[in-house]
């Protein structure tokens, strides 16, 4: 079962055991499902003229400090400014931590919009809002992800722009499924039916056996002879839809040919294939899951998939210095700076420039939408811990390439960092920003559970941003 559907996201109970055993039938492609969805009929609509073609959404799960990072404040008092020096970067009046003299080197390539804000305090509500620009029914912990609640931003995308080669998917997602104690709600397609669910791979990129075994055909098993089971299937189902004419049922047609079609294709077998990427550019990016997850991105993106989701973490984190998210209050003893000092530092310092420094000499970053967030920031007093907690009514999200000016900043916080100061900017505005990068009409409709249409974004694409 995919673990993504747990927690009551589908009522089973919905369908027949005729249905859930065709579904089935999907596992020997390694794309097992625990339910069918239903998949809407839609229409295109005409958009704006796209400056990016992808996305690669790099989510910082656990909420990173904007006073550690990207908003430094040296002038706060001593409770609020970050123990870190403030230093220069190329980029004229743009300071960002000492830990990121990398990144220093490279601010000239992005935007900061320093004046994000919202009110949700827990993990998944936050994430939520995140992951899909659209604010939750509540912010409570145990914010559940069900078939109502909003779609990923990649499946809103492959719902209304897909890619126009039959074989790529137009949403990958990996190397985790987020949670804080139950999954975070905004990963998948919800009610736009698994049609428009991401390519989900829960694989580790920096293992040394990384493949896709997803996109790989049975030991013994054609893919001519699979096609002529597939024939014979269909056959089977037309029989079947005399007796049911679910339009779920007849939703999981499409998802069976886009299968097929995946896994037939050696581009996309190829774009995955890590090993063919020079050592001196793999050391380049860092030997750990994220560091590669973002190489990753970088070959699927040049292969032509519109929309990446790499994932930092599986977990809020903040216990130890090897896994976990930004988390990090200092409970249990697991204070921020040691933490963020020997892993997430570093690990962003690596890898973000680097990525940044590749798609930008490959020609790609004009092109591709580069968005680093998590879901809020923490708070400008650094608690009794010597850390901080959440803080969502001020932070610092970065973009870069896809359309958006290089070596600017949006907004400001006010002198301790803890609400905007000017332009402020919510969740649901980042949302028509990156739909309308990518061409599509912030205000474009889609069904939602109860059939009703409801726009893709609530706010207003952020001007002020784009080149």
């Amino acid at each position: 079962m995919n673990p993504m559907l747990k927690g009551g996201c589908f009522d089973a109970t919905r369908y027949s055991r005729r249905h859930l055993l065709r579904v089935g039938g999907l596992g020997m492609l390694g794309l097992n499902l625990p339910g069918l969805l239903r998949a809407e009929a839609m229409k295109k609509p005409s958009g704006p003229k796209p400056r990016a073609k992808s996305v690669i959404f790099l989510y910082q799960f656990g909420g990173p400090s904007q006073l550690d990072t990207f908003d430094m404040k040296p002038d706060a008092p001593e409770a609020v400014r970050s123990p870190h020096k403030a230093i220069a970067s190329k980029a004229d009046g743009i300071q960002v931590s000492e830990r990121l003299p990398a990144m220093a080197r490279v601010m000239d390539k992005v935007t900061l919009v320093r004046s994000v804000h919202h009110t949700m305090l827990n993990h998944n509500s936050a994430s939520y809002y995140a992951l899909t620009g659209k604010a939750p029914p509540l912010d409570d912990i145990r914010l559940r992800d069900t078939a109502d609640l909003m779609p990923a931003y990649g499946s809103v995308v492959d719902a209304l722009s897909p890619v126009a080669e039959s074989e790529l998917p137009t949403f990958v997602s990996y190397p985790h499924i987020i949670r804080d104690g139950s999954v975070t709600p905004g990963q998948h397609a919800s009610f736009l039916g698994k049609l428009h669910d991401p390519l989900l791979i829960t694989r580790d990129p920096n293992a040394v056996d990384f493949s896709l075994p997803e996109l790989s055909l049975p030991a013994g098993l054609s893919y001519e002879r699979l096609s002529a089971r597939r024939e014979l299937q269909k056959v089977i189902d037309a029989q079947t839809r005399l007796m049911d004419h679910a339009a779920a049922a007849r939703g999981l047609d499409s998802y069976y040919e886009k299968a097929m079609a995946m896994l037939h294709s050696t581009r996309l077998r190829e774009a995955f294939n890590l090993s063919a990427e020079p050592d001196a550019i793999r050391e380049r990016y860092g030997r750990h899951t994220y560091g590669q997850g973002c190489l990753l991105a970088r070959r699927l993106v040049e292969a032509g998939i519109k929309f990446v989701t790499v994932y930092f973490s599986e977990t809020i984190g903040g216990q130890s210095t090897e896994n976990g998210g930004w988390d990090t209050h200092g409970f249990n003893n697991t204070r921020m700076y040691p933490i963020i000092e020997k892993r997430h530092l570093p690990i962003t310092d690596q890898t973000l420039p680097t990525l940044l420094n590749d798609l930008d000499e490959r020609g790609l970053l004009q092109e591709t939408l580069v968005l680093w967030m998590g879901e809020f920031g923490r708070t400008p007093k650094i608690n009794g811990n010597i850390s901080r907690d959440h803080w969502p009514y001020c932070y610092t999200v970065l973009m870069a390439g896809g359309g958006v000016k290089r070596g600017y900043v949006h907004g400001a916080s006010d002198r301790n960092g803890a609400y905007p100061a000017e332009a402020p900017v919510r969740p649901d505005d980042l949302a028509a920003t990156v739909y309308q990068l990518l061409g599509i009409d912030p205000r474009a409709e889609i069904l939602n559970a109860q059939n009703r249409p409801m726009f893709i974004a609530e706010g207003a694409p952020i001007a002020g941003v784009m080149a």
